[in-house]
């Protein structure tokens, strides 16, 4: 692996720069986007499609910022430290940090075997425990920085048929608050963005009529884009939420209040 000089950083990249997990799909996808519209550089993370990622790399190097893509799975301790020192390595310490990798399942509580309960948690709560713990050195070294968590309105209301998912998403919001609290005479932010139902591949398995019906239930009448839930990340990454920390934000049309 080739290295630049320390210099290198202060002469060339003088734009912040921003670690995204699961940044292929959905709201990473919307993430990366906007964040490369505010003239940020890009590291991002994906577990399956490579195509995808070379995809949105182009798009954002249209842009006239820097992005890389980096096949990492959350869950594996060894692929996110490479990750985390690949972004150091052409970005120097991000300023930034979107744990956004997830996965979900519907399953009856008597029907989760110890391996999905175990598989959920690994992606969902470790993979969180695992980005932080790569990246924390580096934005201790600047006492700088924001870190926001993404959970899910099932994590703070619970959701039926997704004991699993909604317990590993609940302690997201714990370790954010509890982080919060930790970092935050180190001048590092920790929030957390609980979006409800969004309109994303994820969601889309539980089928149109389905998504219709919680539409209706949604007090605005609709359910949500990736890019309103991105438009909260960005705020709460940037320096425009300065004085905010150890908060979940609720994007979610008004379902859960």
């Amino acid at each position: 692996m080739h290295f630049r000089p320390s210099f290198w950083f202060e002469v060339e990249n003088m734009a912040k720069s921003v670690l995204i997990t699961g940044v292929t799909r959905g709201i990473g996808r919307a993430c990366a986007l906007k964040f490369a519209q505010e003239g940020w550089n890009i590291t991002g993370s994906y577990a399956k499609s490579v195509e995808n990622a070379q995809q949105l790399e182009r798009e954002i190097q249209a842009m006239g910022v820097q992005c890389q893509c980096i096949l990492a799975d959350v869950s594996d301790t060894a692929a996110v430290r490479r990750l985390a020192l690949l972004a150091q390595a052409h970005f120097g310490a991000p300023d930034a940090v979107i744990c956004n990798a997830g996965i979900s399942q519907q399953k009856m509580f008597s029907d989760i075997t110890e391996e999905d309960w175990d598989a959920m948690f690994d992606v969902n709560t470790k993979g969180v425990y695992h980005v932080i713990q790569a990246v924390l050195p580096q934005m201790l070294e600047q006492r700088a920085g924001s870190i926001v968590t993404v959970s899910s309105i099932w994590g703070q209301t619970g959701g039926s048929c997704e004991v699993h998912y909604s317990a590993s998403k609940a302690a997201v919001i714990g370790m954010t608050k509890a982080l919060a609290k930790e970092l935050g005479l180190s001048g590092i932010r920790v929030n957390c963005v609980s979006p409800g139902v969004i309109d994303t591949d994820m969601n889309r398995m539980h089928g149109e009529s389905v998504m219709s019906d919680l539409a209706a239930e949604t007090p605005l009448g609709r359910n949500g884009q990736p890019e309103e839930v991105a438009d909260v990340i960005y705020w709460l990454a940037s320096e425009q939420s300065g004085f905010v920390t150890g908060q979940v934000i609720g994007v979610n049309g008004g379902f859960y209040i």
